[in-house]
């Protein structure tokens, strides 16, 4: 390994926006506000500010302290600290990888709804017409036009995952302009990556600030925003709502990928870490809970405006029933109104009757939809109905863009850094040629996501190829840490660095609180995966015009096994190499002193 004449941050606030830009993510404004509207709205911020505090923040701050100390990625770092541990840093280089070929699909995505904004009219505000010119697309009359333009213009999806397709050249030609950027802002390096966060980190702020005053100033903003406060305590009862909480805080803070041990290894030695894992760590979490205001006015806005259609159609149908003028049946005495008709026509009351107890406001801020669902249907939803579409449209997405941007840098960060430690690597090819062959190959494997079934595999990708990969390569982590690496002599090295060795709150944390946790994780994930019996996924129908569920083929369940063991197996495997390498070495090092004795 080479760290020589290593390069660094220009200043520690580089540093942190690098931090805060990688950390706060796409997560932050579709995982976060789904989890607080399934466990209590308010009540989830318990157990996240707890979890944040039991094991966010201090698995975020040893990261970082490992890295500053070591100046190496991850794969130089624990071969550093262990040459039977280098593998923790080889599965975290495959988990990375594994997000980078996905998580940039998302980017072509938004880049397609940014250039579908700038039209007079927004094309998923309303359903094309048929090849016959008479009438509208039928798929899209069954479902929305959000749902038609998501699933069939930007996805073109298949029926389902055995229904291969051509490459949707739109997209390819989005995803191709995703990986462009994405050289640019790494092709020389930390030096490029610390000029591109001042905006990356902070623009996505603004936006979302313009988004909040927009979001509250809009008709029935108020309904979901009182949504999200109001506490529903009986959820703290619930085990998955504390899973859940440590889950969103260990993957929104970026743990495990080896993006923090990259960034903190162009450190000064002498950095102030510590400070910076609180700051960063409270920044995103506070992020999650800004981000979720913003949605939930969206939330409020959206069910105030479908429960407020559903009362319109139940009028109508009244005014029809009872043959009144137009304006003497309103929103406000519709209650009166169906009194009236179940007193004097009982029989048609009690057709009418379930069609008004359907308009409930409540039960539409209870439907929860997180992830792609949230960010190009429901959003895209929302927007097509405020004034000045189009504006809101394009702030939007530019905001994904650069929310999902700032994370690429990290997980490209975490596969380039191992990378260029490698002498080999290091002598043979230049920052900016070893850097685009590593987004080139990104994006020849990642086209596969822009083919008729790609979004089943991209699915596949996000739910199978960094959870149970991550949990393990953190718990080995903290367990290194603690018990072989040793907390005395991480201790010293904090002390070496910072001038002080580390609380009391850090060294309970590491030592027990947080591998505790880890350990309940790892072992629930487990048992959750073995009693969901055969894996599933969402696959679209268009005569329904909407998702079912169905079962993933023979394939495709071999290729989530393999993508669950294929990172995880690197640190037994490794640890397995380097028992093998010392042992030839012992074993040529006895050769060699009984020929030098034969010799004598």
């Amino acid at each position: 390994m080479e760290k020589d004449a290593r390069p660094s941050w220009d200043n520690p606030t580089q540093f942190v926006l690098a931090c805060v830009s990688y950390a706060v993510g796409l997560g932050n404004v579709w995982r976060f506000p789904y989890l607080c509207q399934m466990h209590g709205g308010g009540g989830f911020m318990i157990p996240y500010l707890l979890m944040l505090a039991l094991e966010g923040i201090p698995l975020f701050y040893m990261e970082l302290a490992i890295g500053q100390r070591m100046r190496l990625g991850s794969i130089g770092a624990w071969n550093a600290i262990s040459p039977y541990l280098g593998g923790v840093g080889i599965a975290s280089v495959v988990t990375s990888l594994y997000l980078c070929l996905y998580y940039n699909v998302i980017n072509a995505w938004s880049f397609w709804y940014l250039f579908q904004s700038f039209q007079s009219v927004l094309p998923w505000s309303e359903c094309p017409i048929n090849n016959n010119l008479t009438g509208f697309v039928e798929e899209c009359e069954i479902a929305t036009p959000t749902q038609y333009f998501f699933y069939r213009e930007t996805l073109d999806i298949s029926s389902s995952i055995d229904e291969n397709g051509g490459v949707h050249m739109g997209q390819a030609l989005c995803l191709l302009l995703s990986w462009m950027i994405v050289y640019l802002f790494i092709v020389k390096g930390v030096k490029s990556t610390g000029k591109v966060v001042y905006f990356t980190a902070t623009f996505p702020y603004i936006v979302l600030f313009i988004y909040l005053i927009r979001g509250v100033t809009l008709h029935g903003a108020l309904n979901g925003v009182k949504y999200m406060f109001t506490p529903k305590l009986e959820q703290l009862a619930n085990p998955q709502t504390w899973i859940n909480a440590a889950t969103q805080i260990f993957f929104s803070l970026g743990l495990g990928f080896g993006s923090l041990i990259a960034f903190a290894s162009y450190n000064h030695h002498n950095n102030n870490f510590e400070h910076q894992a609180i700051m960063v760590s409270l920044i995103n979490s506070g992020t999650s809970i800004f981000a979720s205001i913003v949605t939930f006015s969206i939330y409020g806005f959206k069910a105030t405006l479908n429960y407020e259609n559903c009362l319109e159609k139940v009028r109508v149908l009244l005014l029809n029933i009872l043959e009144m003028a137009e304006d003497s049946i309103t929103q406000d005495n519709l209650d009166y109104w169906m009194s009236e008709l179940n007193r004097t026509q009982p029989e048609q009351y009690a057709g009418l009757s379930p069609k008004l107890d359907s308009c409930n406001l409540e039960s539409e801020l209870d439907t929860a939809v997180e992830g792609t669902g949230l960010a190009f249907i429901v959003y895209s939803e929302a927007i097509k109905n405020m004034p000045a579409a189009q504006l809101w449209s394009v702030l939007y997405f530019i905001m994904l863009l650069l929310l999902g941007m700032g994370s690429m840098l990290g997980n490209v960060t975490a596969i380039i850094t191992p990378l260029r430690d490698f002498k080999v690597l290091a002598r043979n090819f230049s920052n900016g040629t070893l850097n685009g062959l590593v987004c080139l190959l990104c994006l020849l494997l990642g086209l596969g996501f822009t083919t008729r079934s790609g979004n089943y595999w991209f699915t596949m990708f996000n739910e199978y190829g960094a959870t149970f990969s991550l949990l393990f390569i953190v718990l080995v982590e903290v367990i290194t840490v603690g018990y072989i690496y040793g907390l005395k002599r991480f201790e010293k090295d904090v002390e070496d660095m910072l001038g002080r060795r580390p609380n009391w709150y850090w060294k309970i944390m590491l030592a027990g609180v947080s591998p505790i946790l880890l350990i309940s994780l790892f072992v629930f994930y487990i048992i959750n995966y073995i009693q969901g019996g055969t894996p599933t996924y969402q696959a679209w129908n268009k005569d329904l015009g909407k998702s079912v569920v169905m079962e993933y083929p023979w394939y495709g369940q071999a290729f989530i096994a393999l993508l669950l063991v294929s990172s995880v197996s690197c640190v037994p495997l490794n640890a397995l190499y380097a028992f093998c390498m010392k042992k030839q070495k012992i074993i040529q090092s006895q050769e060699c002193t009984i020929s030098a004795i034969s010799g004598v």
